[in-house]
């Protein structure tokens, strides 16, 4: 499922848009402030970003500077004034939008974004013979329900939801437990470690791999 990053300093405008954007389906993670969106953003907790211009510590045009210098590949959807955009696409927006803005036409921009870079936005996975429900975090294989401790489900979901892409120990601690998370990387190898015995049986359908030094990724076999 796609997280998308909300860097507002405006607390309001910050809950409006999660409230909508939760309402299709996608997850969110907010930040006040450029600096904290930058980390959140190199540290792969986000999918797509939401991006205001005036924000304390580093503003948006900073921000987006940063970021495609850094070489990160993530969509970014500017909300500006009127007569910023040509500022905006020059420093790497994909999109803009103006304030004030419709959020039914918000959550149409990110959603062609997403197309636009073939981020996973589904609901429904199907992995061999199992069915990963988003909406009700249950794995289904036939008739029979699985319900899964949640932050299984959520890793399970996130790493079949990019199959093939690797994803690191941080990143994944990011995106699922948070940016806040008091505890170390190795809660993620117990989680992986307890979901490879879990499906051990679906083996000929996906694995999840260990790449070496970096992380984790599951594959796919036909």
């Amino acid at each position: 499922m796609a997280t998308i990053l909300i860097a507002e300093d405006d607390a309001h405008i910050r809950e409006l848009i999660s409230f909508h954007m939760q309402n299709e389906g996608l997850d969110t993670v907010e930040a006040d402030n450029g600096v904290d969106a930058l980390s959140i953003a190199e540290n792969g907790g986000a999918d797509l970003i939401i991006l205001d211009i005036m924000m304390p510590r580093m503003d948006g045009w900073e921000l987006c500077r940063e970021l495609r210098n850094g070489g990160r590949d993530i969509p970014i959807l500017m909300l500006t004034a009127i007569g910023q955009k040509v500022k905006g696409f020059q420093l790497g927006t994909d999109d803009y939008l103006t304030k004030p803005f419709d959020p039914a036409e918000l959550v149409l921009r990110v959603k062609a974004l997403l197309r636009r870079y073939r981020i996973a936005t589904s609901h429904i996975i199907q992995l061999g013979d199992l069915m990963l429900n988003r909406l009700s975090f249950k794995v289904v294989r036939g008739n029979e329900e699985m319900a899964l401790p949640l932050k299984e489900f959520e890793l399970l979901f996130k790493l079949a939801s990019h199959p093939g892409q690797i994803f690191t120990r941080e990143q994944l601690i990011v995106q699922i437990w948070g940016i806040a998370y008091g505890g170390d990387d190795r809660t993620v190898d117990v989680h992986i470690k307890r979901l490879r015995e879990r499906f051990a049986g679906e083996s000929k359908h996906f694995t999840i791999e260990t790449a070496r030094s970096l992380g984790y990724r599951l594959v796919l076999h036909s």
